[in-house]
């Protein structure tokens, strides 16, 4: 007896709680990229010492940044000197020549030598503040003292009046208040944690994602655009915190000054958020050419195959 022709087995749709999941994974793996960029630069990019110098030492030649400087030991020598002049008229005389010779000061290989010392014992002063919690929350300042003496000392070379009577003192500026320590010390303890178990995490959910993935290379082309998508909004970002800083500082004209500390603090940022755009858009873009070009292939192969052949007919027994 022939075999009846068994009905056509409808296709099996496709598995929709594994796509759900593996939406959600490539989600959280997606949006903890940018975060986990962040920390690791805050926790890790600034705080070598030596990085940190190389990265400050080209900002020593900004005219911006001289100026600032110039203006800040002007004004602290003139600060200080105001209780050892007599009048206002000798003080508003040697002024000017103070503050020339502030900024004859910051165009010397010397000043370059001093910016390199001060910004090394800042930055490991704020380091012992943020790693160690015994310390007393205690404002992290730097002394001015050798500054002073070299422009005073210049002052003298060029014979101005009263030069020696310009007392150098240990002017400490502060950098971080001591209000903020404690905040700061608990903001780089979780920044610390973070720049460890986010870009971890991420990894471990995308490679899940992919993997529970009815179809992984949508996956994949998913996941690239998330990519894309969180290094675009981290580069917003950078642009928004520089003009968010820049727009709550008091003094206007120091503003270009802070703009390039600002500028070259986050070039490490900045390059890692573009390098995330751009390997985000590559993945995304390669796995959506390699799948038309596999379904172009898969098309070409069922139009040249040969028809099947029609079965063969029942015959009868005996014949």
């Amino acid at each position: 007896m022939p075999e009846p022709d068994r009905a056509p087995v409808p296709e099996k749709a496709p598995p929709r709680p594994r796509n759900a999941l593996s939406a959600v994974l490539l989600a959280l793996a997606c949006l903890l990229v940018p975060f986990g960029a962040l920390a690791s630069w805050a926790a890790h990019g600034l705080t070598d010492t030596g990085r940190y110098v190389r990265t400050m030492a080209p900002l020593a030649a900004d005219p911006d940044v001289q100026r600032a400087v110039a203006d800040a030991v002007g004004d602290g020598i003139m600060r200080e000197a105001g209780y050892e002049l007599d009048t206002g008229s000798l003080r508003g005389a040697v002024g000017p020549f103070v503050h020339d010779a502030a900024r004859s000061f910051t165009r010397t290989e010397a000043f370059q030598a001093a910016w390199d010392a001060a910004n090394q014992a800042v930055h490991a002063a704020v380091l012992h503040s943020l790693r160690d919690d015994e310390a007393h929350a205690a404002a992290v300042t730097v002394d001015l003292a050798p500054v002073v003496a070299r422009v005073k000392r210049q002052l003298a070379d060029d014979h101005v009046a009263f030069a020696h009577r310009i007392p150098v003192a240990h002017a400490r500026v502060p950098v971080l208040p001591a209000g903020d320590m404690d905040r700061l010390r608990r903001g780089y303890h979780v920044l610390d944690t973070a720049a460890f178990w986010l870009p971890l995490t991420a990894a471990v959910l995308a490679v899940a994602g992919i993997a529970v993935a009815a179809c992984r290379r949508r996956a994949v082309t998913a996941l690239g655009l998330g990519t894309a998508l969180g290094g675009g909004l981290l580069v917003l970002a950078v642009a928004i915190g520089r003009r968010l800083t820049l727009a709550d500082l008091p003094d206007a004209l120091h503003r270009p000054a802070a703009g390039a500390v600002y500028d070259a603090l986050t070039t490490t940022l900045r390059t890692v958020s573009w390098l995330l755009l751009v390997l985000g858009l590559t993945v995304a873009l390669g796995s959506w050419l390699t799948g038309r070009c596999l379904a172009a292939r898969r098309r070409a192969r069922a139009s040249a195959a040969p028809a099947a052949d029609p079965p063969p007919k029942p015959t009868r027994a005996g014949a």
